[in-house]
């Protein structure tokens, strides 16, 4: 499924279907290569950011090849090119060995993907944990929800394979479960409004039993031991899309740092960030917001007053998962050192 995805999210990307007609443009780096030879690590976003100042606008300079199959998809070995036409800078595509083995099945979105895979549009692995089953939910979810009662045979803490007790409002008919722990509570540090709460994914478990209120489990699987108290909550057919169109958002978005993974404040390249921003927002998955540090407060030496510095732009954030009032984002860029309470702006 993963690699169905993968051959559809750059085929929309390189074909540019999701610029939500924003009025940037593409912007040259000074310092762009004429060619670039696909290396096994890189991504998209990467390459992008050797050619232009502005990621994002990658669509907007991808130039389909129709003189060899499917173009859209980029391999390890594959040489990019930059080139003019009309006057304007076209990104072009020379398949190296492993993108000549890849052949396509005509059919209802089936492909066939090389042992060598194409890239992906960001280090998937970074946030694998949060596309799968993190959730953002109400305090109240959490605290209302069924809990861990007991371990089979006594254990206080279990793994897969053992069996847990429950206690609590059940629904009747749901057999699968997730085990969550109570992590980050989330709060706009403008308005004081509560965002939500970090249900942590600790294991999904199969009913086997239910008597009035208490359940006997099964667990299948667990990404961390289940302890007592741990809170259980129907699975849910959230939207999860590990395919990302980076663009800048369809509005002008504010926003702010509010949590990094692990719970430290400094935030570098790479790390996964919560951000005061979500649906209700109309921020979508694959929106890049730039980051900015507050400017420094000097002294003006002329008239003595103290000066509030600008902000400093310092960073790129991409939005990958969203919820009602918030949402999870990966920083792709940190020119400086970065930490909670930064501010988030459209490009």
């Amino acid at each position: 499924m993963k690699k169905i995805l993968l051959a559809a999210m750059v085929s929309l990307l390189a074909l540019g279907l999701s610029l939500k007609g924003h009025a940037d443009e593409p912007r040259l780096k000074s310092s762009h290569p004429d060619t670039y030879t696909v290396v096994k690590g890189d991504t998209l976003w990467d390459i992008s950011g050797r050619f232009l100042e502005n990621p994002w606008m990658w669509p907007e300079i991808w130039q389909v090849n129709t003189q060899i199959a499917n173009p859209h998809l980029i391999f390890p070995g594959d040489r990019i090119s930059l080139i003019y036409m009309d006057g304007k800078p076209r990104l072009t595509v020379d398949r190296g060995e492993a993108g000549r083995t890849y052949k396509a099945k005509l059919g209802p979105k089936v492909h066939i993907v090389p042992k060598e895979e194409a890239i992906n549009t960001i280090p998937l692995d970074r946030i694998n944990a949060f596309l799968s089953r993190s959730r953002v939910v109400e305090v109240a979810t959490l605290d209302k929800a069924p809990y861990v009662l007991a371990g089979g045979d006594e254990h206080i803490i279990t793994g897969a394979g053992d069996s847990i007790f429950g206690r609590g409002e059940f629904e009747k008919g749901v057999i699968i479960y997730g085990v969550y722990r109570k992590g980050d509570a989330y709060v706009d540090p403008i308005s004081k409004e509560p965002l939500g709460i970090q249900a942590i994914d600790i294991a999904t478990v199969k009913q086997t039993a239910l008597e009035k209120d208490i359940g006997t489990f099964e667990v299948v699987r667990t990404t961390q031991e289940v302890r007592l108290g741990d809170r259980f909550l129907k699975t849910v057919q959230r939207s999860i899309d590990s395919t990302f169109f980076p663009s800048a958002p369809a509005k002008k978005i504010d926003a702010q740092i509010i949590g990094v993974e692990g719970g430290v404040n400094q935030v570098s390249k790479l790390d996964v960030v919560a951000i005061n921003r979500g649906e209700r927002e109309e921020l979508q998955v694959g929106d890049v917001l730039l980051i900015y540090k507050k400017g420094d407060t000097v002294r003006d030496r002329v008239t003595n007053e103290v000066v509030q510095l600008p902000p400093v732009r310092s960073g790129v954030v991409m939005v990958f998962s969203v919820f009602e009032k918030m949402s999870y984002g990966i920083v792709l860029e940190a020119e400086r050192a970065l930490r909670t309470g930064d501010f988030l702006r459209s490009p």
